[in-house]
């Protein structure tokens, strides 16, 4: 009996053990080398402990606090835009037009694609001589940069925000509209025949329903676009200067290009304390009144 009892968590030890490993360690090594100073340019091994040397250096030699106030733009931004125009898709596919199977299947192709295909489809698109999406706004008489979008410092962020949002807002659509799915109708006919209007029906109604979903949808998403890097490395790289360079970008610079391991690690550590923080504190307003 007891044996029985054990048996389901002798089964996911092997995996937790495995997961706990992929995580500690790497977490454990960037600590560990964050306190001394290792550029592999200069050496293939740690040369002396710096103490908090390279967190001071982060600040001062890396475009650190430009880096951090884009990927926070980027990432809170780009999740509400994706969250309520996910949430205008999937309304409009709740109503049962006609033709709205094939819509569903069209929705979900842009999710499909690897975000470096996606940044290359529209580095072509907003191309300043001969791109689509410049000859089509200026035949409308919207401005575009000389530059073009993605080579002007004020729209270069708001660029990569675009083309992300195009991308992950079919994936927003289909998760909220499989959660309006899941609905009692009952609920929504009671509210009906009480005079609800649809618009109440919505906010007081279907919202609340949908919020542990959405809170976790909005979570997950936030997270991912604070770990930027795909869109912006292609688009981009970081520039025009430092205008669209985020943390993630930050990091492959010093670690993968100018190989300074020991500032990287420091980085690193910044990025998950920031990451934590923010989550944590998400999830404490999102739960402190769990009354769903």
């Amino acid at each position: 009996m007891r044996f029985r009892k054990r048996l389901p968590y002798l089964l996911l030890a092997p995996s937790i053990l495995i997961l706990l490993a992929l995580i500690l360690y790497p977490l454990g090594f960037a600590l560990r080398n964050s306190f001394w100073f290792w550029n592999l340019q200069t050496s293939p091994a740690p040369l002396y402990h710096s103490g908090l040397d390279n967190y001071r250096m982060v600040f001062q030699v890396t475009p650190f606090a430009e880096a951090l106030k884009n990927t926070l733009l980027l990432a809170g931004l780009g999740t509400f835009a994706q969250f309520w125009f996910g949430m205008g898709i999937a309304l409009l596919l709740y109503t049962h037009l006609r033709g709205m199977g094939l819509f569903r299947a069209l929705l979900i192709m842009p999710t499909t694609l690897a975000p470096v295909v996606a940044g290359f489809l529209f580095r072509y698109l907003l191309e300043p001589k001969g791109g689509l999406l410049p000859w089509l706004l200026e035949g409308v008489g919207f401005p575009v940069p000389p530059q073009g979008f993605l080579g002007n410092a004020g729209t270069a962020l708001f660029s990569i925000g675009v083309v992300d949002t195009w991308q992950w807002t079919p994936f927003f659509a289909i998760v909220l509209y499989a959660g309006l799915l899941s609905i009692s109708e009952e609920v929504l006919e009671a509210a009906l025949v009480d005079g609800a209007s649809r618009w109440r029906l919505f906010w007081s109604i279907s919202l609340p329903l949908l919020r542990p979903i959405a809170a976790f949808l909005v979570m997950i998403r936030f997270m991912q676009l604070f770990n930027s890097f795909d869109l912006v490395y292609v688009l981009t790289s970081g520039g025009p200067g430092t205008s669209s360079r985020t943390l993630s970008f930050n990091l492959y610079r010093e670690g993968l290009v100018s190989y300074n391991i020991g500032l990287t690690a420091a980085m690193t550590w910044l990025v998950v304390i920031i990451v934590s923080v923010i989550i944590n504190l998400y999830l404490f307003f999102i739960y402190r009144k769990r009354e769903w």
